[in-house]
């Protein structure tokens, strides 16, 4: 069994150790009105900043990760995510999850492979 990040939570349950290190990034919300005119000048209508963005990768997960995993999100249209960090200060922010993928590798096994998705902060 992978181990828990409780440097990460969502709704105050941790999440099982990613492959990769926690990268967070900052994107804007621009409005459907932005974009470029006739001249190609850019215009940007910014409706919020800094929003964090964490992909979250695992290359193989066992039945149970995966069902601990998927549990973390069940019926939850967003949630509430908490990340501590170094200084052991925590940040805490509404978030959803994005974009997730899973491939069934040996059905026998149990054994899930490329396991991603994004949290977006709401």
């Amino acid at each position: 069994m992978r181990a828990y990040d409780y440097n990460f939570l969502i709704d105050g349950e941790p999440i099982l150790v990613p492959d990769a290190d926690i990268a967070v990034s900052f994107e804007d919300l621009d409005s459907s009105e932005s974009g470029r005119d006739e001249s190609g000048v850019m215009h940007r209508i910014v409706l919020r900043e800094g929003m964090r963005k964490i992909p979250l990768s695992y290359g193989f997960l066992k039945a149970e990760e995966y069902r601990y995993m998927e549990s973390l999100f069940k019926g939850r249209s967003h949630f509430e995510v908490e990340i501590i960090g170094l200084d052991g200060d925590s940040t805490k922010f509404d978030a959803y999850r994005s974009k997730h993928s899973i491939t069934i590798r040996n059905i026998r096994t149990g054994l899930y492979t490329n396991y991603n998705f994004n949290i977006i902060e709401c």
